[in-house]
């Protein structure tokens, strides 16, 4: 089996983003944590991964900062795995590849989950990129520089 290749000291922030998020079982173990999620059984069995791999996911979010430990809420022994701010802040992450997803994935009529607006019970409006000025950009309208390169 080949070894992964660390991505944490590449100058590109996607490249530093998936080397924490950037296999499967991890962004579907955030989606579920959103989704409420909070013990590991609960997320083996909605999951179905093997234990072995949910351990070591779990093990690297909450180093990573994006999952925390808390004592069971219910007053149990066990722990329950909770999002913290960095965990949280992924949400538009999953809305985009679940954009994406819904545009791209499924055909023509095809029935998939929906992300809703819980106040109004409505989809929500695709997410768009824009400039500082509020103008929609698309991808020919960006470019990329090393952070604190003159303009």
């Amino acid at each position: 089996m080949m070894k992964r290749k660390s991505l944490q000291g590449d100058m590109c922030p996607i490249a530093r983003a998936l080397d924490v998020i950037g296999d499967w079982w991890s962004l579907l173990i955030v989606r579920n944590a959103m989704l409420g999620t909070r013990r590991f059984s609960a997320f083996q069995k909605d999951l179905g991964v093997a234990k072995n791999i949910l351990t070591v996911r779990l093990r690297t979010l909450v180093a990573e900062g994006i999952l925390e430990v808390q004592p069971a809420a219910d007053g149990s022994a066990y722990q329950d795995y909770v999002l913290t701010p960095k965990g949280r802040a992924l949400f538009p992450v999953l809305v985009a590849l679940r954009q994406w997803g819904e545009e791209f994935s499924f055909k023509p009529n095809e029935d998939f989950s929906k992300l809703l607006d819980k106040r109004h019970g409505k989809p929500l409006r695709k997410l768009e990129i824009r400039a500082e000025d509020g103008r929609v950009l698309n991808q020919t309208e960006t470019t990329v520089r090393l952070a604190g390169a003159q303009a």
